[in-house]
């Protein structure tokens, strides 16, 4: 399918593959997507602005690059850098179509029907989109699907209104008439508003005008604070509402000056928000901030699962704006028929933004319109390089997951050991995330369909890196497939996950089966080694303390979702496996606590103690903590073992004492990657040893999901 893209060099249109269906969603076959004037032309503005200045702009984030390279190392940060500075940055949020496809869970639609879709995340201007049921809205009876396909825009001025909470009779001035303005006027005399609309341009203010503003204002015909005063009595504005885009935070000192005592002013559009206390104090206003579309933005529960805020305690939800927005439009109480002039054909999207930059050529909004084509929706694998004949003694790779751990760490170490490996294919839920990796590093094909990667007899291995709850489903598929697998950790998530895996492993001979590496990387840095080779003539068990220093994460945050699994199955898992390694021991038992925080900052699994007992005598013990400080190393570990300690401080340094151990330091933290995938390799083209064995593979899994019913239980 084509989708358009904002790239170093402007704007283009570019093949992927389409998305597929997943639960929740819908697959919508686009007909017009909607180009916003304000947010879309910023985007590509800051794209082609060059780096310095971009790093002047946000200091704060050339701040943290330099605190990644003191973490990570300049290679890794340079991976990143490079990764985001080459990529192409899907644009769009507001478009409209027919559902070709529903997937699991999803009731309120059907193959057929006309829909209006919202969202930065998915409502691209593209052939197809894959759009949660949330962000998704029917057609009103006598809209047209252009007109539907401004559908984000207008829930966008109606929050701003609601934000307001205007009453009839009241004065408002809305400053900015782009098509954002003119929305918000027509919303508020819909209202019984009487309205005062300020703009730059002489042609919007007299397209205000003729949609019912009461009155127009241009600042070179008046000083806009003072002509306000007369036009109310002398009392200042009610409310005022920006929907206009600057970088002065002079327009917000305008607004408060404009207002009368106790009035409300609210931010829609993107201003400077440099305030001065003097302009709100003594007037006692309100300053209040409109996010988008309405309750639910940028809640995952709300736009991903689609889990509905009950009406009577939220009456206006994004997903209701979106349909009241529409019914407006079908009752005749909003006109946009005036914005729809401006039409391209998506393969025309760089004439459209070209346009667009033209200050005397740049209509209120445009749009983009699709074929409908509905053939565009089958094509889930699109070549991005001429086909390639199989590489003798070089492993051909399929990498499942194109996020930003993939493209920092795994796909440049691939890269490095060409001679082992082959990247073949990139699989990824988008088709934009999935064809920019396989251009960037010479794959094959780009696909968002894993039976395509699944089917191929090309494929040997698969590398997954997806999130945590399809782990252990993508591995066992592709194992069931006859492929080798390196999944990153965790295994699996739940014991039934982890039984499927035992089973299939049960049922195979150790020549039959093929290779699974979980992604337990420390036990492969020379740290690691060098602490196995001290102890390994020990006549003792040994002792392991283990402190991670985790750090805090949001309770919100992806991590401690299901879709995660809670930080002890995600990152403690990796201590489990190093015990393991150390000890080459069985689990005798495992023991856990954690604290019971008095309040919700803190979720049960950020702070717990795991004992973990050996069966040849020997004790490891994690603390993992959330309480720590950023200030200190991450992750320490002491090691006893006859009469001599190991201390090991953030896999950049380790020292022995009691005995003559050769000191090892690094200048960034060396947790093994490169040397895990080097191990996997040799073990399938030498068709040697597992890199790790498989019984200690799956003990570490038994001990992570051991540990988290004891410190959780039934919930976080």
């Amino acid at each position: 399918m084509r989708q358009v893209f904002v790239t170093r060099q402007g704007v283009e249109v570019q093949e992927v593959p389409a998305p597929v269906c997943e639960a929740d969603t819908v697959r919508v076959l686009t007909s017009y997507s909607c180009i916003s004037v304000g947010t879309e032309m910023s985007g590509v503005r800051a794209t082609n602005m060059p780096l310095w200045k971009r790093a002047l702009q946000r200091p704060e984030q050339v701040k943290q690059v330099v605190e990644m390279v003191m973490k990570e190392g300049y290679q890794t940060t340079r991976n990143l850098i490079k990764n985001k500075l080459s990529a192409a940055f899907p644009t769009g949020y507001s478009a409209c179509g027919t559902v070709i496809e529903v997937g699991e869970n999803v009731t309120q639609f059907q193959v057929g029907d006309k829909v209006a879709c919202a969202g930065a995340q998915c409502a691209h201007h593209a052939e197809v989109l894959n759009v949660p049921v949330n962000l998704c809205v029917p057609l009103a009876p006598h809209v047209s699907e252009q007109e539907a396909s401004t559908v984000a825009l207008g829930a966008i001025a109606m929050q701003g209104v609601r934000r307001l909470e205007p009453s009839l009779g009241e004065t408002v001035v809305v400053i900015g008439l782009g098509f954002l303005g003119q929305l918000t006027v027509q919303m508020l005399e819909a209202s019984g508003v009487r309205t005062i609309g300020i703009d730059t341009d002489h042609a919007r203010l007299k397209e205000a005008k003729e949609n019912g503003m009461h009155m127009g204002m241009h600042p070179d015909d008046f000083d806009n604070t003072q002509q306000v005063s007369r036009l109310t009595d002398g009392y200042g504005a009610d409310g005022v509402i920006i929907t206009a885009a600057s970088s002065s935070s002079e327009i917000l000192s305008q607004a408060f000056k404009m207002c009368r005592r106790k009035a409300r002013v609210v931010l829609v559009g993107d201003v400077g928000l440099n305030i001065d206390r003097s302009d709100i104090y003594a007037k006692e206003l309100d300053f209040l901030v409109s996010t988008s579309y309405g309750p639910g933005r940028y809640d995952r529960n709300y736009e991903e699962k689609g889990l509905e805020y009950p009406l009577p305690y939220i009456r206006w939800t994004e997903n209701r704006n979106m349909s009241e927005y529409l019914k407006l439009i079908s009752d005749g109480r909003l006109s946009i028929q005036h914005a729809l002039q401006a039409t391209f054909p998506i393969e025309d999207a760089p004439d459209a933004y070209r346009m667009l930059k033209e200050p005397e050529q740049r209509p209120l909004v445009a749009f983009l319109s699709y074929p409908g084509d509905e053939e565009a929706s089958k094509k889930q694998t699109i070549f991005t390089n001429k086909s390639i004949s199989k590489c003798e003694g070089r492993i051909e790779v399929a990498v499942i997951g194109a996020g930003g751990f993939a493209k920092s760490t795994h796909l440049p170490i691939l890269e490095k050991l060409q001679s082992k490996y082959n990247i073949r294919a990139i699989m990824s839920r988008t088709g934009a995330a999935a064809s920019g990796v396989a251009s960037q590093y010479n794959a094959e094909y780009a696909t968002t369909d894993y039976q395509k990667i699944l089917d191929d007899d090309n494929i040997d291995a698969v590398f997954i890196t997806t999130r945590h709850d399809t782990h252990a489903d993508y591995a066992l598929r592709a194992l069931e497939s006859g492929k080798h697998v390196m999944v990153e950790k965790p295994l699996c998530l739940t014991s039934e996950e982890l039984e499927k895996i035992e089973t299939f492993f049960s049922t195979k001979s150790t020549n039959d089966a093929p290779l699974l590496l979980t992604g337990f990387n420390r036990r492969f840095s020379k740290y690691a080694e060098a602490i196995k080779q001290a102890i390994d003539n020990r006549s003792n068990p040994v002792i392991i303390n283990y402190r991670m220093n985790a750090g805090y994460i949001p309770s919100e945050h992806w991590v401690h979702s299901e879709v995660g699994g809670g930080r002890n199955l995600g990152e403690a898992c990796h201590i489990y496996d190093l015990f393991g390694f150390l000890t080459q021991s069985p689990v005798k038992s495992v023991n856990a606590s954690s604290i019971s925080p008095s309040g919700k900052h803190y979720l049960k699994s950020d702070n717990f103690v795991a004992t973990v007992t050996f069966c040849d005598g020997s004790i490891g013990t994690l603390t993992y903590t959330a309480l720590g400080s950023k200030d200190i190393p991450k992750e320490l570990a002491d090691v006893y073992s006859d009469g001599r300690i190991i201390q090991l401080e953030d896999y950049k340094s380790l020292e022995g004492f009691g005995f003559k151990l050769q000191k090892i330091t690094t200048t960034v933290a060396d947790k093994g990657h490169f040397e895990e995938l080097e191990a996997f390799a040799d073990a399938i083209l030498g068709n040697g040893e597992w890199p790790i064995p498989l019984w200690q593979q799956l003990q570490a899994s038994k001990i992570a999901l051991d540990v988290q019913r004891q410190i959780v239980g039934d919930g976080q």
